[in-house]
């Protein structure tokens, strides 16, 4: 199974783990792998490009974070600390760092050119699942199964906030693009919005009837879309908490879900096999794209928002064209 996938800062390639333990690099025009990296031991969990595109990481559930040369498939630094599985990776913005989180409750950054580990942020109780960096790279977000969010400082590692009031496992964190604002999203059903320099809970939208398995900022930072196990999408007022839209349409879980990078629309993916494309302001279905034989389990835009890339729970990652719905490619190779 595909696991995890991303594009290119470009939009010209795509990356993509899997259950298999390999790193795969498609061209994202042709459908052509270019790169397979091998070396990971159990299965890849998630994976990211360098802002400059240069470079590409992993993580992966035999503990290890790798840092990979995109474009020879050779690996440059192999980051071994954490106890437990890895659960997410991300690049710091000038690409200077990496953060990782585990489900041995730790936070790590390290030194993406010498493979140093540079701090490690201990506190969270649980696995921690979710992790970010703000966009000026000064502050890290963390998400866990302890029920809380915790904001860190990035360079000196000490815990600046703890965002508590979830009542259960928190499932995904994003930062407002200004880095002001945090927004959380929980299996007890509620999205959270947190205010990033005091720690007060500016916001919380109640509407969904079931876990809540994903959530995003519109690009301006206005709007908060969530995706649930209760078959709906909803946007919500950031400053407000009113609800602006609700999506219905999917006949099952939906388990992933984006902004355009114009935020004019939506994306996202269900456990209903389908991808579905939304107009943000109005609510309305624009494209339903069907294909994929097994749950549609993570979906992304281009940078130009051009194209839209989905993962199967069959192995399957395609790339459709977002305006006409077409399946542009079809990437397999990942067992």
């Amino acid at each position: 199974m595909v696991t995890c996938v991303a594009f290119s800062p470009d939009g010209s390639q795509l990356i993509s783990g899997s259950w298999d333990k390999s790193v795969r690099v498609w061209d994202a025009s042709t459908g052509a792998q270019v790169q397979q990296f091998n070396g990971h031991t159990q299965s890849v969990s998630s994976v990211a490009f360098s802002p400059d595109g240069s470079q590409i990481i992993s993580g992966s559930y035999d503990k290890s974070v790798r840092v990979w040369d995109a474009s020879t498939g050779a690996q440059m630094q192999q980051f071994n600390g954490h106890t437990e599985e890895v659960t997410s990776v991300a690049f710091s913005p000038d690409g200077s760092q990496i953060i990782s989180a585990s489900h041995d409750k730790s936070v790590r950054v390290w030194d993406a050119s010498t493979g140093a580990q540079v701090q490690q942020f201990n506190g969270h109780t649980q696995s921690v699942s979710s992790v970010a960096f703000s966009l000026d790279g000064s502050q890290i977000i963390s998400g866990s199964s302890d029920k809380s969010v915790r904001l860190w400082d990035a360079s000196t590692g000490a815990q600046m906030q703890q965002f508590n009031g979830h009542t259960e496992e928190v499932t995904s964190v994003a930062f407002l693009p200004d880095g002001s604002q945090i927004a959380s999203a929980s299996r007890s059903g509620s999205v959270r919005v947190w205010d990033a320099s005091t720690g007060a809970q500016m916001q919380q939208f109640n509407g969904h009837t079931h876990s809540v398995l994903s959530v995003a900022f519109s690009p301006d930072g206005s709007q908060i879309v969530s995706a649930s196990h209760d078959k709906s999408v909803r946007v919500w007022d950031a400053s407000t908490g009113a609800q602006m839209q609700q999506f219905n349409g999917h006949t099952h879980s939906v388990l992933s879900v984006a902004f355009s990078p114009d935020g004019s629309q939506i994306v996202t993916a269900s456990h209903d096999k389908s991808v579905r494309v939304w107009d943000a302001s109005t609510g309305s279905e624009i494209e339903q794209f069907n294909g994929h034989t097994k749950l549609v389990t993570l979906v992304a835009f281009s940078p130009d928002g051009s194209q839209i890339v989905s993962v199967s729970h069959g192995g399957s990652v395609r790339v459709w064209d977002a305006s006409t719905g077409a399946q542009m490619q079809q990437f397999n190779g990942h067992t």
